[in-house]
This record gives structure tokens, C-alpha cells and sequence, in this order.
């Protein structure tokens, strides 16, 4: 039997801890959308960079326009302020690549719009009640909504690594660490434990409920793959080498013209990439970053090896074998602090594999929360007992094996969208999105 999971050490139940929780959530949202969209033009805001994403003009009313339709009229029962602009900013309704030719808000209409709807919120917040159903409940509609716009927010950087032109970011470089010496994978035991939550006050329909998962032993890699290590593969063919790749995979590498992780390129013999607008040359000591799923998997193939799957990932992540309890994270049950995982755009890209000791599991895995969001080996699928919550556009309507799973952040994910049982998924063939991943193998291999 695995332990019962128990209360995470954050869940707040005094009122004013909550409302001070929460507006401390959605200021740190809004501060990182304002630095997003205040530091490009007004051409830059209303382009779209890549039909894979939307004009940043969009992202920033879609924020808005969400906090207005579930704090302000869900939660509050107020009048919509602007009903005519709802079906505009409905992700389900417009597919990206439509969003460029839609009448929408020009920049500064959408800024005062925001800023208006958060007004409100915050007058809102000052008599909220966080009892009696479960939107309010913990203050799970007010923490649901900075998740939210911390979600766009790293979807609009990921619009800001697509953008041409110079740099216009500027983040310090995560602190130089010595080259990591210990071992290349750790062993995790096998048997039960608890995945998944019921207690996370703010966690998401597809983190619950809490069940217990049976896995075998198996190794998994101490840290994410690394630059150097990816360039060996590519080094010995492994983009011509059919017999790493999935079919659909290579088939779609020689459709697309695929040699290398996306953003890198060869010059004088030279591995190059660009980042936020500068080019430099790739890093061997970094995670890589910026492959597909169907990348991952023939690398884990070449390595001989394979890529954990979801239940793996996260015992690797949470499980304690000195109590058989699943931790809210890999260090314990606080808040990630700055010297345990890279989170929250701090820096503009990944630290060197090997940093942040203090964020390592019980097991001596390193780098499972931040840096970079890692491929898992599993279909995105709902847990049992799955409940829609607050709707099923959020999760449901993605269960399928047309998604991967993805877990345990990047550096562009803030804290607040980000926990030991916080679940990704995207397409095998996405890119864009700040991933790399790690390998694992059976025991008995």
C-alpha cells in the first residue's frame, strides 16, 4: 500500500492568506505580460510571427477577456463589460493562423481593457469568499486565472523566440556552476506509489484525483540530455538513419526537411543557434532544446535506450522511498525557491545540466522541475476518476493519442503553473514549445 498523500504545506485556508496568495499571483502575471508586450511596437504586437501562434495583440485582450468572463461574471455575477469581444477571443472558435484577420482590440484598447477588468478583480478580491462552491473554494478561480495568463505568457515568449529582428529581452544568464560529475543515471525502485492530487488547492482537472500507480524498477538519466550529447546523434546520422525513427516521425523529418533541433543551424564547422534574436554558438553543457517528441524518441532509439513514460516521470519526480509519500515537489512540499529549479523567465534559457542541487528529488534526479519541458513516452490521457473541471475544453477534448505528454516546465514557466503532478501536452511534431526531454531504461536492460 503507498502512503496516503497528504496536505501540501502551502494550502491556505485563512481568507486573508488567500487573497494575499492571490493577488500576488495575478501582479506577477500582469508584470510579466506588461514587459512581454511593452517591449516591441505596435507592428510587432499586431504580426503574427508564425501561423503556429497568435498575434501577441490577441494574447494580451484573450487574457483579459478570460479573467473578465470567469472572476468578474462567473465568480462576481457582474455584467460583461465588453459581450461583443467574447467570441473574438475564444481559443476554440479561431483557430491561430485566422486570429491575424479578426477585428481585434488595437494595442492600446486592449491594454486599457485589461487593466480595467483587473481593477475590477481586484476590488473583487478585497470581500471574495473562499468557501461554498468549488470555483471559490481555496480561491481555485483566482489561482485557475494566473495559471492562465502565466500560460499565455510563456506561449508569448515562445512568439518572441519566433520573432525576427534584434533582441529586445534581457535576462542575466543562470549562474556558471562546475561541470557535473555524478552519475550519468539513478535507479528508481520499483513498486506503488501515489501520482496525481486531490489536495493541490489550485491544481487542474487533469492532475486529479490522487490514485495509486504500480511501476517497475527502471534507471532514468540525472539530469535532461544535453546539447553535446544530441550533437553525437545527429554526428553519427541519426537524422538519415531510418531505423531510429517512428514512421510517422521519419516520415515527417524528410517531408519537412528536418537535420538538427529547430533554431540551430551549421556554419564553418560550427553548430550556431538563435535565441531571442542573437546567435551564438550552442552550448554543449545545456539541456537541448527545441526538438519534437518524435526527435526524443529516436535519440532514446540511437542511445539504446527509451523515453520514460508519464507514471516513471513523475515517481522520479515525487516519491520519497524513506516515508513512500509523493511529494508536491522533488525537494519537499515548499515553493520552489531560486537555487532549486529555473522557473519564471529569471533567465532566457535552460541552466547548465547538473545545477540546482538543492532541487534534486530524494533519488538524486536533477532538473525535473524547470529548464526545460521534457517528452514523456505516454498519450495524454485522463486519470481514473477524471471530472471535467470548470470545462472541458481545458482537458478533455485533448485525450487522445494524438498528444504527448510533457513534464516539469522550463524556464519560461512560472511557479504558479508548475507542480510535481502539473501536466503539458502537445503534438509529437511540435517544436516552438521550450522542450527537450531525458531517457530511461528497464531494470533488466
Amino acid at each position: 500500500m503507498t502512503a496516503p498523500e497528504t496536505d501540501p504545506t502551502t494550502t491556505e485556508t485563512d481568507p486573508e492568506a488567500l487573497r494575499n496568495r492571490a493577488l500576488a499571483s495575478l501582479t506577477a502575471a500582469r508584470d510579466r505580460t506588461t514587459l512581454l508586450t511593452t517591449c516591441v511596437d505596435e507592428p510587432d504586437l499586431t504580426a503574427q510571427h508564425s501561423p503556429l501562434m497568435s498575434p501577441l495583440v490577441w494574447d494580451l485582450a484573450h487574457i483579459g477577456n478570460q479573467e473578465e468572463l470567469w472572476l468578474l461574471r462567473t465568480v462576481g455575477g457582474r455584467e460583461a463589460m465588453r459581450p461583443e469581444i467574447d467570441g473574438l477571443y475564444d481559443a476554440f472558435e479561431h483557430p491561430r493562423a485566422e486570429r491575424p484577420r479578426l477585428p481585434l482590440l488595437p494595442p492600446e484598447e486592449a491594454r486599457r481593457y485589461a487593466a480595467e477588468v483587473r481593477g475590477r478583480v481586484t476590488d473583487l478580491l478585497e470581500d471574495a469568499d473562499f468557501h461554498g462552491t468549488r470555483l471559490t473554494e481555496s480561491g481555485f478561480a483566482f489561482g485557475m486565472i494566473a495559471q492562465h495568463e502565466q500560460q499565455h505568457d510563456e506561449t508569448m515568449l515562445i512568439t518572441h523566440q519566433l520573432r525576427k529582428g534584434p533582441a529586445v529581452l534581457t535576462a542575466p544568464d543562470p549562474e556558471p556552476v562546475q561541470a557535473f560529475t555524478g552519475p550519468a543515471e539513478v535507479l528508481v525502485p520499483g513498486g506503488p506509489f501515489t501520482m496525481g492530487t486531490s489536495d493541490e488547492p489550485w491544481a487542474l482537472d487533469n492532475e486529479r484525483p490522487a490514485h495509486p500507480r504500480e511501476v517497475e524498477p527502471f534507471w532514468i538519466d540525472t539530469t535532461p540530455v544535453t546539447n553535446a550529447a544530441y550533437q553525437a546523434f545527429i554526428e553519427d546520422g541519426g537524422y538519415v538513419t531510418e531505423r531510429w525513427w517512428a514512421a510517422e516521425g521519419w516520415a515527417h523529418v524528410r517531408q519537412h526537411a528536418v537535420d538538427a533541433p529547430l533554431f540551430w543551424r551549421r556554419e564553418g564547422g560550427q553548430w550556431l543557434r538563435r535565441r531571442f534574436g542573437i546567435t551564438e554558438p550552442v552550448p554543449p553543457d545545456e539541456p537541448v532544446l527545441h526538438v519534437s517528441w518524435y526527435e526524443a524518441d529516436a535519440y532514446a532509439r540511437w542511445a539504446g535506450r527509451r523515453l520514460p513514460t508519464e507514471t516513471e516521470w513523475e515517481k522520479a519526480a515525487r516519491f520519497d522511498p524513506a516515508t513512500g509519500r509523493s511529494r508536491r515537489y522533488p525537494w519537499g512540499d515548499t515553493d520552489p525557491a531560486p537555487d532549486q529549479a529555473n522557473l519564471g523567465q529569471r533567465h532566457l534559457g535552460p541552466a547548465p545540466a547538473g545545477s540546482y542541487p538543492a532541487g534534486e528529488s530524494p533519488l538524486g534526479v536533477r532538473q525535473l522541475i524547470g529548464d526545460v519541458w521534457e517528452w514523456t513516452a505516454s498519450d495524454f490521457l485522463p486519470y481514473p476518476g477524471f471530472r471535467a473541471f470548470p470545462y472541458k475544453e481545458y482537458s478533455e477534448v485533448f485525450f487522445g493519442p494524438e498528444y504527448k505528454v510533457l513534464r516539469g516546465g522550463s524556464f519560461a514557466v512560472d511557479a504558479v503553473a508548475c507542480r510535481g503532478t502539473f501536466r503539458n501536452w502537445d503534438y509529437p511534431i511540435r517544436r516552438q514549445i521550450f522542450c527537450g526531454f531525458r531517457t530511461a531504461r528497464s531494470e533488466a536492460v
